[in-house]
């Protein structure tokens, strides 16, 4: 399924930026199953200083600073991607939960090893004892790991009311267990931490989703959001990914931008500025599709978008090794993107 997807991130300050410094993850991966044929980023003002480098989880990461007075920065992105179809693995043969657990802990295998980390809290994704119980039903003794993921997944989708008003982008899982409100990157933070609770390595997925409008009716520029799902590792098979928030295992109707432990290890654009005083935020986001394919399960709300207005490109070309650098020491992050 090939895809046009447009980006716009747009900041308007309150007072003069004199210097900005920002960290932009908006490039989707590319690797067997996702293939970026090209990769265009618009900023404005025009930056001073440009450069790129792969992040600790492997994605790609594209700094800019600005030096000049600016009220005002927008960052426009547009992908040309095409995603297969991966093949899903019957969610009954894979290992017993239990034994997963074990084995990832024990091992030292590089497989197991770089999933183990994944087994441990960070910033936005705690490790409770209230997670468990909640994830428990899901996991009775020998359940297959993926099935029980699965399950976990439906009764997600099923308890939770998606609520785009009932939480911010700093609500903690265990507030959004209690509300069983929330939007997607806070369903995402919920089962990443249920299944780090009970021991299983689980990363957090950031990317887009296709988007159908009513019968009927055009498409709308700018109508679409960023969203966010889980994945689940299970020695042999590998990551598989669960999208809690549409009850589905995403196919070629998710379009992969970003891994990593949670949220802030991946936001889409972060930086620092010296001035600036209030902010407001506003995102618009396009997933185009360029074939006639059955569509993918619907896409919560998005922020509508405002007209780009953009002076400075920078071509990509497609890159194709996961080389791992160190973790990026990126600038505290401006007011970031709720994903929807």
């Amino acid at each position: 399924m090939r895809y046009r997807i447009e980006h716009l991130t747009a900041y308007a300050y309150g007072q003069g930026v004199s210097i900005s410094h920002h960290a932009a993850r908006l490039r989707p991966l590319h690797n067997a199953y996702q293939q970026v044929a090209d990769f265009q980023m618009k900023v404005s003002p025009r930056p001073d200083k440009l450069s790129q480098k792969r992040d600790y989880f492997g994605n790609t990461v594209d700094f800019f600073m600005i030096q000049d007075l600016h009220s005002r920065l927008e960052v426009t992105t547009v992908s040309h991607v095409t995603v297969s179809s991966e093949t899903t693995p019957y969610l009954n043969a894979s290992f017993p939960w239990e034994s997963v657990r074990d084995q990832v802990k024990r091992e030292r295998t590089e497989e197991c090893l770089h999933a183990y980390e994944f087994c441990f809290p960070s910033r936005h994704v705690p490790v409770k004892e209230a997670f468990r119980e909640y994830a428990a039903p899901s996991f009775p003794p020998g359940r297959p790991l993926l099935e029980a993921a699965m399950d976990l997944t439906t009764r997600i989708h099923t308890d939770f009311k998606f609520d785009p008003k009932a939480t911010t982008i700093s609500t903690p899982p265990m507030e959004v267990l209690e509300k069983r409100k929330g939007v997607c990157q806070d369903f995402a933070h919920l089962q990443i931490s249920c299944l780090r609770s009970l021991g299983l390595p689980a990363r957090y997925v950031s990317g887009y989703v296709r988007t159908e409008p009513p019968p009927g009716q055009p498409r709308l520029l700018g109508a679409d959001a960023t969203h966010a799902w889980v994945a689940v590792f299970c020695p042999g098979l590998g990551w598989t990914e669960y999208d809690p928030t549409n009850d589905v295992i995403p196919t070629n109707g998710h379009i992969r931008v970003a891994y990593g432990r949670d949220y802030s290890d991946i936001s889409p654009l972060r930086g620092t500025v010296v001035g600036g005083g209030s902010q407001r935020l506003t995102i618009g986001v396009t997933v185009e599709p360029l074939d006639d394919e059955t569509p993918a399960p619907a896409q919560p709300e998005a922020t509508p978008a405002a007209p780009a207005q953009t002076q400075v490109q920078i071509q990509s070309q497609t890159q194709t090794s996961q080389t791992q650098t160190a973790v990026s020491s990126a600038p505290a992050p401006a007011p970031p993107q709720k994903q929807d």
